[in-house]
């Protein structure tokens, strides 16, 4: 990505320990040598607004919600099995009902690694491993640990396995390129982690994959492959060129232009690190969770889905000035089209974080 005027002043002026760019020009990231912000302002709005705390625990809603969003699915898959693939009903529903529900059932299994449906640890595992059913594919005990290192991790190269790398990136810098990954995300997020470092597999990953392989075995010889396909095209769908997939890179890619251009005016001495996640306030939050008030997710990530708008209600002093996007479609388009954002756009720092979430048998039950 090719770096603008404004953007090179801001780096070389700013005296602040704030993002600056690496001076190796084959790696062009955010290089930051500041600790993640979402802990520190969770601190400071805990001592300014301490009931924000009692906001915390579990959502019984969510359970409902991924039950019918299953069974959603399930009736859709069976209704299509004697459709042909190749055709405009099998691709329009996959794309409006199939994508737009697999990717509810994605952000319920993020919900779910939070332990945010149930108080036991063990049945959020499992109430996962019924919302991973329609997707077509195990994925949902591996997200858990992967997702929660995310979070202790952000931004901690070799750790967040959000973070694009730097071949990634380099091979991808360009209109076609862009593209090509916002076509292929899903594949990107699926593939990535395992290129970065790998987790142990538990009894849970084991259940996950036994249960959706047997799943979709009585699929195939009860509705036939179609019904597979479908789901699986759902899922390619919901992290393709959809206006709900949108938030992959709405969250911490550092492109929004009133962040840079703002940057500037900044007064170096506050030493304002330049912003790593950015909240979506868009009904689109309607169909997903609220994932879009990430910046509250971030802070308070023991906090439910139903209840993040609260905590903007609450410490609203705290986000009113931070950046954030109207619009998920908008954001894909200026990804692809803006030749100075791209995958190079986001903040690494070199140290910091921890790995959680499944690397002890026994973490199942907490």
């Amino acid at each position: 990505m090719e770096q603008s005027p404004t953007l090179r002043a801001n780096m070389k002026s700013s005296s602040n320990p704030a993002p600056v760019k690496q001076e190796d020009q084959e790696d062009q990231f955010f290089w930051s040598y500041t600790e993640e912000p979402h802990r520190s302002r969770r601190m400071a709005i805990i001592k300014a607004h301490p009931e924000i705390l009692k906001l915390c625990g579990p959502e019984p809603l969510t359970i409902p919600l991924v039950l019918a969003v299953v069974g959603l699915q399930c009736t859709c898959a069976y209704l299509l099995s004697n459709t042909p693939f190749w055709s405009w009903r099998f691709w329009l529903t996959a794309y409006i009902i199939g994508a737009t529900a697999n990717q509810n059932l994605f952000l319920a299994i993020h919900e779910i690694s939070h332990n945010l449906a149930f108080k036991s640890g063990l049945a959020n595992r499992l109430l996962a491993i019924v919302a991973n059913l329609p997707i077509g594919i195990p994925y949902s005990a591996s997200f858990r640990p992967y997702h929660l290192t995310h979070h202790k991790s952000l931004g901690v190269d070799g750790l967040d396995t959000d973070l694009p790398t730097a071949f990634e990136a380099f091979f991808l810098d360009s209109i076609a390129g862009k593209a090509f990954f916002c076509t292929f995300q899903i594949l990107f997020y699926a593939l990535r982690p395992m290129m970065v470092y790998q987790i142990p597999l538990t009894k849970i990953h084991a259940l996950n994959i036994v249960v959706q392989l047997l799943f979709d075995y009585v699929l195939i010889q009860s509705w036939g492959g179609k019904a597979v396909g479908y789901f699986i095209l759902s899922s390619f769908l919901a992290g393709s060129l959809h206006p709900v997939a949108g938030h992959f890179i709405a969250e911490h890619y550092v492109f929004d232009r009133a962040s840079i251009e703002n940057k500037q005016a900044r007064d170096a001495k506050n030493r304002i690190p330049v912003p790593e996640t950015f909240s979506y306030y868009g009904p689109l939050n309607l169909l997903t969770y609220n994932v879009g008030l990430h910046n509250e997710h971030h802070d308070f990530p023991a906090i439910p889905w139903t209840r993040l708008w609260k905590v903007n209600e609450i410490a609203k002093d705290f986000y009113q000035d931070l950046p954030y996007h109207r619009s998920w479609v908008g954001v894909v388009w200026q990804f692809i089209m803006d030749k100075e954002v791209g995958l190079w756009c986001r903040v690494k720092r070199k140290e910091g974080g921890r790995k959680v979430g499944a690397w002890k048998e026994e973490e199942i039950q907490n």
